[in-house]
């Protein structure tokens, strides 16, 4: 591991939203003392308990709000403890084993693995979209076409089985929606293919076109490698969110939907 590798985990959102958790905790501590000593919260009851929660998770969310986390983790803050406290009680009125938690969160972690450093969650785009993207390829020549963070590959196996002169490509960062994808590509047949891995590991210069469905944290990073990569005459398509360093060429809203695919030609 590279030195700038530990850097950048403790520079990941969700590290520094755990931390505040736990900072948050000795201000909620002395809270419920001040509320106990005015007479406010006497006993330690389940709403009492439900009281300390959303505290903790005011607490939580005003220091995520100073951090300058983004309004989305300050909503996740705030709803975390509570949440959390309410999945546990009901846990222990439906007598869940602690396994079942386990394979929840081993289920978690299988499908949406380094969104706590990659700030991309795993965002499903559908039909409307691949018609969409479908209409904007070139048809006079055969394509080179990755998906980046392909999910459960639904954009690669419609192009791969309307455009079989073209190489159709996805890769995956996150193993259970990697698995899913090449397993479907595996029963299909057809060129569609699937590769597990992080796309910044990519040459962007071996695709004709690259499609990128990530999110709003991760688009500079994206225009920056897609500049330095992409060559002339390719093309990058963005459904949803666009790049602020370089308005698009194109906006296309798509099918039924006011939802837009930014494209940018190089």
């Amino acid at each position: 591991m590279s030195a700038a590798a530990p850097r950048r985990i403790w520079r990941a959102p969700a590290v520094r939203a755990l931390l505040l958790q736990i900072l948050a905790f000795p201000l909620t501590l002395a809270t419920v003392w001040l509320l106990a000593r005015a007479g406010l919260l006497q006993s330690l009851n389940t709403r009492s308990w439900l009281l300390v929660t959303l505290v903790q998770g005011a607490w939580a969310a005003g220091l995520s709000w100073r951090a300058g986390l983004a309004s989305w983790w300050r909503a996740i803050q705030f709803l975390f403890p509570p949440v959390l406290f309410l999945a546990r009680e009901s846990a222990d009125a439906l007598s869940l084993p602690p396994a079942a938690f386990l394979a929840i969160f081993l289920f978690l972690l299988l499908l949406y693995w380094s969104t706590f450093r990659t700030q991309v969650p795993y965002y499903p785009s559908g039909r409307r979209v691949w018609e969409e993207v479908a209409r904007q390829l070139p048809q006079d020549r055969p394509l080179r076409i990755i998906d980046i963070g392909s999910g459960l590959g639904g954009l690669v196996l419609d192009l791969a089985r309307r455009r079989p002169d073209c190489e159709v490509s996805g890769i995956e960062l996150a193993p259970l929606p990697w698995l899913a994808s090449s397993l479907r590509a595996r029963l299909a047949g057809g060129r569609a293919r699937f590769l597990r891995g992080d796309y910044e590991n990519l040459n962007f210069g071996n695709y004709e076109v690259v499609f990128a469905y990530l999110s709003p944290a991760a688009m500079g990073g994206l225009w920056r490698k897609a500049a330095a990569e992409m060559r002339p005459g390719s093309v990058l398509l963005s459904y949803e969110f666009a790049i602020a360093e370089r308005e698009p060429d194109e906006r296309v809203v798509t099918i039924d939907s006011r939802k837009i695919l930014y494209i940018w030609h190089f």
